[in-house]
């Protein structure tokens, strides 16, 4: 029964996410786009090695939960590779949510770590929503709920690499109480 509804509520989510998916070609550039309109994105996109992208994002669960995404890998503004994101989830946790992830890299050391063919967050990796509808931090401490009207709006905290990384979240639609990003599992392949 518990399983049941859980794949009901996967669906549910992905079934949301075909409908809030970038209508336009280019729904990376889209993406960057989005973030780039945060003050504190925007030293992060004019100085970092490199970054990936993930326009969309969905996450689901209930009591057993799991998120997937797909995104681009780019160092010195050209595509380098293709990378997906997935995590499961286990404990307290209720809903489902859209996002929309960037992951800035400070240097080669961090790039290379990320793009050496599976990489994942530990516990303890955070990152900052640029939302207003969105809590201003999500980690494995905490929670959050809600939707966003923008990143133009609300105020922003400000950040700095951990692990030579730096992750920027915009949260698209979707009501979860469980948000973070602790335990992501990566996969890389080069173009």
């Amino acid at each position: 029964m518990r399983i049941n509804l859980l794949l009901r509520m996967l669906v549910t989510v992905m079934l949301a996410l075909a409908l809030v998916s970038p209508a336009q070609a280019d729904k990376f550039t889209d993406t960057v786009a989005v973030f780039k309109k945060s003050e504190a994105v925007q030293p992060f996109l004019k100085n970092a090695y490199g970054y990936a992208v993930f326009p969309t994002i969905g996450k689901a669960g209930f009591g057993i939960g799991g998120a997937y995404g797909t995104g681009q890998v780019y160092r010195g503004g050209k595509v380098t590779g293709e990378t997906s994101l997935i995590k499961a989830t286990f404990g307290f946790q209720l809903g489902g949510q859209a996002f929309s992830e960037i992951i800035f890299f400070q240097d080669k050391r961090a790039y290379d770590e990320f793009t050496g063919g599976d990489f994942e967050f530990d516990a303890s990796a955070s990152a900052v929503a640029i939302t207003a509808g969105a809590q201003a931090k999500v980690g494995t401490e905490g929670s959050s709920a809600g939707a966003s009207t923008g990143p133009a709006t609300g105020k922003q905290l400000k950040t700095s690499y951990r692990k030579g990384m730096a992750v920027f979240i915009h949260a698209k639609g979707g009501l979860m109480y469980e948000a973070t990003i602790g335990g992501q599992k990566f996969n890389f392949k080069a173009k």
